[in-house]
């Protein structure tokens, strides 16, 4: 018979990487039969109301518990060898994974999650969370939502499955569920349960610490997964699958928070599998000049102008060619003269060539006043202006737990703490980036924002908790 654990774990909240454990519950089976060992853990932070009122374990409980670096080599004895069973596993396990590295010990157990086992064994059923379970198999719940009783329920189901299937048949399930992995054979297949669900943005690894591909998802492990299915795999996912040998990840309080750090991210890190927003800082864009009764197009730089304080831009473009082009497709559309826009060298006094097929009204030859010609180009342009920055300073935009700096387009940081506010706001602006400024032109219609420069750090943190 192969060792089993049945675990279950009580935290701090949802997510593996910022909660801690504050209880573990195991169920042993083996060939001497069952044993049963629970133990409270202090998670080295408060434990939120919320979580007290459903679990009934409060901080009072655990202020005289081990911690779980005192516990860690008996839970790992525990568990050494035996198939880890738990409902949702990609939680329990996520969560000892992670409390096991911050010890300095690798936990790398076989897993196998009962939600799939559920859903394997009766799919006729919709319903596979653990109260759903407990009602339709009439389990027995003596503490719900403590992490002894939760394992002794999975155990139950454990064995009423046994009941109602041949043993070969769940065996034969098991093996299926524990081998079954999307990921390239080179990946620890145990990843498939520490991907959360939730945003954020993923990094793909190969054989250095240079990113190969940055990528974001408001759900990090189903937008994983899919680089990797084979049934509509393409060739630049094929070459990305050969090369990944690592895959790490930052959850984010949202899309936004997630658009805004994979921007960042590429930008700062260039992996070679993203194109589009490799582009660093070779930004132009077009400035009207005055020049007695006409209006003439600049091309200016993002590496000589700070293009988040400026009021008089026109388009985003990623070099000189693109910025003509789109000046040349305006042009023909306006019948704005190409000589005038410096687009097209022409003698004093002479018609451009658009002139001559009469798609030009003529302000090359004086047919069109300088100031006729100004407003038609001001009028053909007004929807390439770019928006000037709105807000005396920088500004905190609210997103779950987080709270994302920005000031004048720029992305600063995501803020934690009023100390994470106070370094963003002294760090300085980056350069400015199309991308950040297109997600965030989309967000400041849709959100509400704290003005930082009028609002202390410690304020804006503290309505941002009230308002959760």
């Amino acid at each position: 018979m192969q060792a089993l654990a049945f675990v279950d774990l009580e935290t701090t909240g949802g997510s593996a990487t910022k909660d801690r454990i504050t209880e573990i519950g195991i169920v042993l089976v083996d060939d001497d039969g069952v044993r049963e060992w629970s133990q409270l853990v202090h998670p080295q932070m408060r434990i939120p109301l919320f979580i007290e009122q459903m679990t009934g374990i409060s901080n009072a409980m655990v202020k005289n518990a081990p911690t779980f670096e005192q516990v860690a080599k008996d839970v790992d004895a525990l568990l050494q060898g035996r198939l880890f069973i738990a409902h949702n596993a990609r939680f329990d396990y996520g969560f000892l994974k992670n409390e096991f590295k911050r010890v300095g010990m690798v936990f790398k157990p076989q897993v196998l999650c009962t939600v799939k086992l559920s859903r394997a064994l009766y799919p006729q059923h919709h319903q596979h969370n653990l109260d759903s379970l407990i009602e339709r198999h009439q389990l027995t719940a003596k503490d719900r939502h403590r992490a002894l009783a939760d394992a002794q329920l999975i155990h139950q189901f454990w064995q009423h499955a046994h009941l109602q299937f041949a043993a070969d048949a769940i065996e034969a399930t098991v093996k299926n569920l524990v081998q079954r992995s999307s990921l390239p054979s080179q990946l620890d297949p145990n990843l498939v349960h520490e991907l959360p669900e939730g945003p954020g943005v993923y990094l793909f690894y190969g054989e250095n610490e240079l990113p190969l591909y940055i990528g974001k998802s408001v759900n990090i492990r189903q937008r994983v997964l899919s680089h990797f299915a084979a049934d509509h795999r393409q060739a630049k996912e094929m070459s990305l699958s050969q090369q990944t040998k690592r895959i790490d990840w930052i959850e984010t309080g949202g899309e936004l928070g997630a658009l805004l750090t994979e921007a960042k991210l590429i930008k700062q890190m260039t992996p070679v599998h993203n194109q589009r927003l490799r582009r660093k800082n070779a930004l132009c864009a077009w400035q009207l000049d005055q020049k007695q009764d006409q209006l003439l197009p600049r091309l200016t730089w993002a590496n000589d102008l700070d293009f988040g304080t400026q009021d008089n831009l026109y388009g985003l473009y990623s070099n000189q060619r693109d910025a003509q082009k789109a000046l040349r497709n305006l042009a023909e559309q306006h019948q704005l003269c190409l000589g005038v826009l410096g687009l097209e060298k022409i003698g004093s006094g002479k018609p451009c060539f658009a002139h001559q097929l009469k798609r030009c009204r003529g302000a090359c030859v004086g047919k069109e006043s300088g100031l006729e010609h100004a407003t038609r180009l001001l009028t053909a342009m007004s929807k390439l202006k770019l928006a000037s920055w709105p807000y005396p300073g920088a500004i905190g935009i609210r997103e779950e737990d987080d709270l994302h700096v920005i000031d004048h387009w720029c992305y600063l940081g995501t803020a934690h703490s009023d100390e994470d506010v106070q370094k963003l706001l002294e760090q300085g602006r980056p350069a400015f980036d199309r991308d950040t400024y297109m997600t965030l032109v989309k967000a400041l219609k849709k959100t509400q924002v704290v003005h930082l420069r009028s609002t202390p750090p410690h304020e804006a943190i503290r309505r941002r908790h009230s308002d959760a």
